[in-house]
């Protein structure tokens, strides 16, 4: 799996290793909607394409996820794919995949309420990309 769970108390963490900052991106996204709900049963049968930015690209991490977060607290979507279009250092354009939340078919397995500042992590290393994010739940 291109991304692990780090203990942490009353939160749920991630860490995510990726060949590229987009492929990096895209596996935070789905190792938070894993956390969210079963993502086997979702097909991705509706799409969106979104903008995020921010001010550097741990913000712009964060910025990304609560965007996606959104998608799921405020219209009840569970994303299924994501796939970075365009990347700088403060701005990317992707295209999402989801379906809209069915009581009857999709599991919810934890309540994410917000993506968390605390100990972000945005790096370039000799092996790849590693990001670290903490949800507060």
């Amino acid at each position: 799996m291109p991304y692990e769970l780090i203990d942490h108390t009353a939160d749920i963490g991630i860490a995510v290793t990726a060949s590229s900052v987009g492929e990096l991106f895209e596996t935070a996204a789905h190792a938070m909607f894993e956390q969210i709900a079963d993502t086997r049963a979702l097909t991705g049968w509706r799409r969106t394409r979104l903008t995020v930015s921010g001010i550097d690209r741990e913000d712009l991490m964060i910025n990304w996820l609560r965007e996606l977060l959104f998608l799921w607290n405020g219209r009840q979507y569970l994303l299924k794919q994501a796939r970075i279009e365009n990347m700088a250092n403060t701005e990317l354009t992707a295209r999402i995949w989801y379906d809209p939340f069915d009581r009857q078919t999709h599991e919810i397995l934890n309540d994410i309420k917000a993506v968390t500042y605390h100990g972000i992590r945005v790096e370039k290393t000799d092996a790849g990309w590693t990001a670290t994010v903490i949800f507060d739940v």
